[in-house]
């Protein structure tokens, strides 16, 4: 974590020293000049950049040497012909990248905005309430400083989990949101290092499987055109129904002291969100969690199928993976907290229990049929019976299933500086 509050520094990468006058006085003007510029959204996002940045400096973030990059592009070249044989799917990769922490946080931002705007807006419209109506009138630059220090205090925490998680993702699609550029398929190689040392497996083993798997997404959301939309806009609606618990916004600006800066740092988000315990909010929560095992299972059936008789040690991955999905890391754990919603497939393995199934059923193309529309996909009931539901329904026609239409172009970001090659 960041020593300092929301990880500011002075210019050289220190933190002001709370007895030195003229670094508070630079730290303070720093501050108000934050707090004089709020974005244009509920979330401080430039805050967060600065946060998750100042973060991976204090831990470490290697750059990507040329021979990783050549390692990165030749293990997913070599997936995606392992999965031709497993999947009615082509090829989702139009462009193949070894990517340091700080460039996984430049290429997810937009994604992370549209899951993080919903609640932040919530949270930052909690806040100025806090203003009486009455003294709104009179009050209201404070009311305004009010909204301001909600997306400060917001961005700084999940400028925190974003540079937590950046530590621990092995790749663009690792925690199965598509959080990269459509066709980007992106490997991290000192966390799928650091990874593999864990599992005492040979590193180009481990790389190889998480190349698969990132393959594997990539296909799907390359060529099933609406599951794109479908997860964020699931999340997105998730979110938008999450309630805000004032007394713990009200407990937390109560510890803020005005003439120690460092308080700031000490504020935590957790708890502040509560999911309501209606059935529309429960009904997208069972929504998310059944589309998000899905995909997972379908990733999982697809990989251990491809790599079967290939990788030596498959079996060890393959559990240890989805002990990994299945738990989630410290990260996740954390965004949870401040975003009120767990990114984890509880149910994976009876929804990859349901794809093997079907596979053997219907085979690949009757098994990846099932993607060419959102109400041919088996519901949360169907993992209790996959044998029942695999075998009922099969004379749906496949020829009218195009499953190598080009997908719409979409805009890259601009390229971030970086040590890489290109």
């Amino acid at each position: 974590m960041p020593d300092t509050p929301f990880g500011f520094q002075l210019p050289g990468g220190q933190p002001p020293d709370p007895n030195d006058p003229r670094q508070m006085q630079q730290f303070m003007a720093q501050l108000q000049q934050l707090l004089a510029a709020p974005g244009s959204g509920p979330v401080n996002w430039d805050l967060a950049r600065q946060v998750a940045a100042s973060q991976l400096a204090a831990e470490g973030d290697p750059s990507v040497n040329p021979h990783e990059w050549h390692t990165v592009e030749e293990s997913l070249r070599v997936a995606d012909l392992w999965l031709e044989s497993s999947s009615t799917f082509p090829s989702g990769i139009r462009t193949s990248a070894a990517w340091n922490r700080n460039e996984w946080i430049y290429r997810t931002l937009d994604v992370w905005r549209k899951l993080c705007d919903p609640v932040a807006g919530r949270m930052v419209g909690a806040m100025g309430d806090l203003v009486p109506p009455e003294a709104r009138s009179q009050l209201g630059p404070m009311h305004a400083m009010m909204t301001t220090l909600g997306g400060a205090l917001f961005g700084g925490q999940l400028g925190q989990a974003l540079g937590s998680l950046a530590t621990e993702v092995l790749s663009a699609s690792d925690i199965g949101l598509p959080l990269g550029p459509a066709g980007t398929a992106a490997l991290l190689p000192a966390n799928i290092r650091a990874y593999g040392s864990g599992l005492e497996l040979p590193e180009e083993e481990v790389r190889l499987y998480v190349a698969l798997r990132e393959a594997a997404h990539q296909r799907l959301f390359e060529h099933v055109p609406w599951l794109r939309g479908h997860v964020l806009a699931a999340v997105e609606t998730y979110a938008s129904g999450i309630t805000v618990n004032r007394e713990a916004i009200e407990d937390a600006l109560g510890r803020v002291d005005p003439m120690n800066p460092e308080s700031m740092q000490e504020i935590a988000m957790e708890g502040i969100f509560t999911p309501e315990d209606t059935p529309a909010q429960q009904a997208s929560l069972a929504r998310i969690e059944t589309v998000l095992a899905l995909i997972e299972g379908w990733v999982c059936h697809v990989v251990d199928s491809a790599a079967g008789e290939r990788l030596p040690n498959v079996v060890k991955l393959a559990e240890a993976f989805r002990r990994r999905r299945a738990a989630g890391g410290p990260a996740e754990q954390t965004f949870a907290a401040l975003v009120g919603l767990e990114l984890r497939p509880r149910r994976l393995r009876e929804a990859a229990a349901l794809w093997a199934a079907l596979d053997t059923h219907r085979g690949i193309d009757g098994r990846d049929a099932l993607w060419s529309h959102p109400d041919l996909l088996p519901s949360d009931d169907d993992f209790a019976d996959p044998e029942a539901f695999a075998q009922a329904k099969t004379d749906f026609d496949l020829g009218d299933i195009d499953f190598g239409g080009d997908p719409p172009q979409q805009p890259e970001p601009p390229e971030p500086p970086t040590d890489g090659p290109r």
